[in-house]
């Protein structure tokens, strides 16, 4: 049974004050003399990363443009992704082509794929067809089944070429 008097209809309730330490990761504002609460020091704000999640369960064909990470868990087939990195989850499977700066095979690669920085395959990731990359790590249990290139700093491929356009 509630303690204390209640409400009779139409009477506003005051708003409780917010549970400032909890909800703001333990960065609590001090008080202005006076007694009146400062603002909490805000956080700085982590920078957009567009990425796309395709989901467990979800398949999707297409081109897919300007996504800087890009995470499997379902199933991608496409003919050329650009994105900074790659995450294939156990779940996920990915055929077609791929140029990443860095990318992460727990689940299935199969295609073309190029890193231009670091390659990790974990135990349970498989990457079929070709594989190029600057750094390579292969957990027990990874499998590389194709072509592996090691690239160097002359050989890395570069992302998409400027366009070039007609004087005239």
């Amino acid at each position: 049974m509630p303690t204390g008097p209640t409400p009779s209809p139409g009477t506003a309730i005051p708003p409780r004050p917010p549970q400032m330490g909890a909800q703001m990761g333990g960065q609590m504002g001090g008080q202005q003399p006076g007694g009146a609460p400062t603002m909490p020091t805000p956080r700085p704000q982590a920078p957009d990363r567009r990425t796309l999640v395709v989901g467990r369960g979800i398949s999707l064909q297409g081109t897919v443009a300007d996504a800087e990470r890009l995470v499997v868990e379902g199933t991608v087939e496409s003919q050329m992704i650009q994105a900074t990195e790659l995450s294939i989850s156990q779940t996920g499977v990915f055929k077609g082509e791929v140029q990443v700066e860095d990318a992460e095979i727990a689940g299935t690669f199969d295609g073309t794929l190029t890193a231009r920085g670091q390659l990790v395959i974990r135990g349970t990731g498989r990457v079929i067809g070709t594989a190029r990359c600057r750094r390579l790590m292969v957990e027990d249990g990874g499998q590389i089944s194709g072509k592996m290139e090691m690239l160097g700093d002359a050989q890395v491929a570069p992302g998409p070429a400027p366009r070039a356009y007609a004087e005239g």
